[in-house]
């Protein structure tokens, strides 16, 4: 890290859920934190707004068709203002960037991350799908670079800051704590006909629309296990999930002596924000504080592996390992979005999932452009199922 006060950071993503969580903690520590690059897939109109506030030193639309809009919404600015894929990619090299905040949604966020770390950038990873479809070349990649990896997502982050001061001292097991989602002991019967309204409703965290999803269907449990193996490097059977509906106690951490550290709090994703922006510092905030008479008591229950399939394919998919993650992660992509536009139903996900796992042609060593062809080649495989399924 750099060892100007000010830390400058490049938010990729800063129009989703994430991204503008971020913004608001960078305004409120405008003394640490400089904002040198904002990037938006479609949303021109908030990536022009956010512009205009922070004053980046340049933003990227991945949407070519926004590009010249947006160019003209800052050409008084100063702003520099990049369009496409690659440019995505190749910002993150910027000689003023720090930190590269990956906060993009599925598989889109590898590239990007990858270019980042082999620039030397630190990480604060909010793109889960990044480890979860090539954690060991990311891995590998940013101990190569001397990078740090410093997670967003609120029980990795829980994991971590149990981890301070503890790094010399041998896990013996984590358990990552889940909310159970909108439909936590409801029968496949009563699934069966869930709409994306309703699972869109999730009772504790406000966060994107595929990860809503992701949540009601567990998936999201099941790829931040895949996640915590390469975050931590754990073995699968060390890796274990309870739901925790009250969402306060984000994870725990038990050492070889049996001793256990967990890390608690408000369900806040600004929290885990700002500790990835300023670790190792603990930076004063307003955020609530929690009461433990509004919590009188804290419950913990199994996961249902047989009604929510998706947490059960992705411990198959992490203990096949090779590129059976990535397939698993493209297959789901599709099938999130195949329910969102209500062409397929809240069961129906995790059928899909698992055709595209069994057919699949597996890879044990898979090389970037592996991973980039195999989860093009899923999506296609996965759209042609869902295009027989309606014939």
């Amino acid at each position: 890290m750099c060892e100007n006060p000010k830390r400058n950071i490049a938010i990729l993503g800063s129009t989703g859920s994430i991204g503008t969580q971020a913004l608001d903690v960078i305004e409120q520590n405008q003394d640490t934190f400089g904002v040198e690059v904002l990037t938006a897939r479609t949303n021109a109109e908030l990536l022009a707004k956010q512009a205009l506030k922070f004053k980046p030193n340049a933003v990227v639309i991945s949407d070519e068709s926004k590009y010249k809009w947006l160019k003209d919404q800052l050409f008084d600015e100063g702003i520099k203002v990049y369009c496409g894929e690659d440019a995505l990619a190749s910002i993150c090299e910027m000689e003023g960037i720090d930190l590269v905040l990956t906060a993009l949604v599925g598989f889109s966020g590898v590239r990007p991350t990858m270019a980042a770390i082999n620039a030397g950038k630190h990480i604060a990873l909010a793109n889960k799908e990044t480890l979860v479809v090539a954690g060991d070349l990311i891995t590998k990649a940013a101990q190569e670079k001397g990078v740090n990896i410093y997670p967003v997502d609120s029980e990795h982050s829980a994991i971590f800051q149990c981890l301070a001061g503890e790094f010399h001292n041998p896990i013996e097991k984590i358990y990552l704590t889940a909310s159970g989602g909108p439909f936590r002991g409801m029968t496949r019967d009563q699934l069966a006909g869930v709409k994306p309204k309703q699972a869109l409703k999730h009772p504790n965290w406000d966060m994107g629309a595929k990860v809503t999803i992701d949540s009601a269907s567990l998936m999201n449990k099941g790829l931040e296990v895949i996640e915590a193996k390469w975050l931590f490097g754990l073995r699968p059977d060390q890796i274990d999930v309870v739901v925790h509906a009250q969402s306060i106690l984000h994870s725990i951490v038990q050492f070889e002596d049996g001793s256990m550290k967990a890390q608690m709090g408000l369900p806040d994703m600004k929290l885990p924000i700002q500790y990835a922006l300023g670790y190792p510092n603990r930076l004063k905030s307003e955020f609530p504080r929690f009461d433990f008479m509004d919590y009188p008591s804290l419950t913990f229950e199994q996961p249902d592996r047989e009604t929510f399939r998706n947490l059960g394919l992705a411990f198959e998919a992490m203990n096949q390992g090779g590129n059976m993650p990535c397939v698993l992660n493209a297959a789901n992509e599709i099938a999130v979005e195949a329910f969102l536009k209500e062409e397929l139903g809240f069961l129906e996900m995790s059928d899909l999932i698992s055709e595209c796992m069994a057919t699949a042609t597996f890879i044990e060593k898979p090389s970037i452009a592996d991973y980039i062809e195999i989860d093009a080649e899923i999506r296609r495989s996965a759209k042609e199922i869902l295009s027989r399924q309606k014939a």
